[in-house]
């Protein structure tokens, strides 16, 4: 049978796919240490949990609106009113199976065959195919690191300059993977950037709190007075709650585009899991304690991991200041052996060699790089940079 060209474009995600050989070796017996996977370790909250029991008991297990339960709705839109004061109606809003799936349905909504879409890297490495899936053609606009990984305004005029037809940006304020954190300020720039070249912004915010330090962010819909009317603002339950096996993401934006996600969804997966709405519920209207807790853990982990990485020769770092990974720089141990050439074959390495699974930067964007996720114990930090370190000395001879 043949396979469609779409999906031929579409490259498989290697982070799954280094998640699974992973899982592999330790069934098999192997000790190793994941930096890989990008979800907390903390169980999901006590009060969440028992909100998905109550749902159950109470008879919630049937279809629902596709767009999801009018209370999430309320709540979600409340959010984005009392926190930054965004007015959105439930009929603004979609919650859907993950942000992944919200992304993928803003994509699907804006992006006709052949249109451009601006991308800055380093970034999620799902961006682009999500594109390419809409036969759309993801543009790369580089962030380097001396501009601490972030996008700026005139990085962005100059690549709409070079790309006249683009009319969409996907912009992620709180990075996957480098952890760059981009503030309200920088955010209205980029928005100013967007207004005079018509641009429509699909804002990836499923980090939005997990920040740490002096660093701020916002909605790109908050930050400057034209920004609502053309911003896609996605966000979720995932990180934020340590929910990511509920896969409850949701989308506010513009009324009509909105409609077109909802109608897609009405023909794809329809309505997210009924129970899990309701977990969702209770994690955006109950008890933050435990989600407090669990962002100062992050960043304690964050100060040590930072500190143990900059402790080795030849690796150089940007302090993190969000999201839950680091993103060192690595490409001075390239060729230190025949088989170490690029960030790939260095992530196979260790993992093999050295039993520490880290994600390989370049389907973010940038070869120089690996990413490593501090969502793991201090015990496993503590153990992991060990061998990491080891593994350089190693190669350093």
């Amino acid at each position: 049978m043949r396979v469609s060209d779409r999906v031929r474009a579409i490259s498989p995600s290697l982070t799954l796919a280094l998640i699974s050989k992973t899982k592999a070796l330790k069934a098999a017996g192997r000790d190793i240490v994941s930096f890989g996977a990008g979800e907390p370790d903390f169980p999901t909250p006590k009060n969440v949990r028992d909100a998905a029991v109550r749902a159950m008991e109470a008879g919630h297990t049937k279809y629902t609106e596709e767009a999801g339960i009018l209370d999430l709705r309320r709540a979600i839109v409340a959010h984005y009113r009392n926190r930054w004061n965004l007015a959105y109606e439930p009929g603004d809003a979609v919650v859907t199976t993950g942000a992944k799936q919200a992304i993928y349905n803003a994509i699907q909504a804006l992006v006709n065959a052949g249109d451009e879409v601006l991308i800055p890297q380093p970034s999620w490495l799902s961006y682009p195919e999500m594109v390419k899936s809409a036969s759309g053609v993801p543009v790369i606009v580089h962030c380097p690191e001396e501009h601490g990984f972030k996008l700026r305004p005139e990085t962005l005029d100059a690549a709409c300059r070079a790309h006249p037809k683009a009319r969409v940006v996907i912009f992620n304020a709180v990075s996957n993977p480098t952890g760059c954190v981009h503030s309200p300020e920088e955010q209205r720039a980029i928005a100013e950037v967007a207004e005079a070249r018509d641009l429509t912004v699909i804002s990836d915010e499923i980090y939005e709190r997990m920040i740490y330090g002096a660093a701020r962010t916002a909605p790109f819909a908050s930050t400057h007075p034209s920004a609502k009317a053309r911003t896609i603002c996605v966000s979720g339950v995932s990180k934020t709650f340590s929910m990511t096996g509920w896969r409850i993401g949701y989308a506010v934006g513009p009324s009509d585009i909105l409609a077109a996600m909802k109608t897609l969804q009405g023909q794809s997966t329809s309505n997210t899991c009924s129970i899990a709405q309701h977990a969702a519920l209770e994690a955006l209207t109950g008890d933050q304690t435990e989600i407090e807790k669990m962002i100062a853990e992050f960043a304690r982990r964050r100060d040590r991991m930072v500190a143990l990485l900059r402790g080795i020769p030849g690796v150089t770092l940007t302090v993190p200041e969000g999201a839950f990974y680091a993103f060192p720089r690595v490409d001075s141990y390239y060729g230190a052996r025949p088989n170490i050439k690029c960030s790939i074959s260095l992530a196979e390495s260790l993992l093999e060699e050295a039993g520490v699974a880290v994600v390989p930067g370049a389907p973010f964007g940038s070869d120089a790089h690996i990413r490593l996720s501090y969502a793991c114990s201090m015990a496993d930090i503590e153990k992991g940079m060990a061998r990491l370190a080891e593994f350089f000395a190693a190669l350093r001879g």
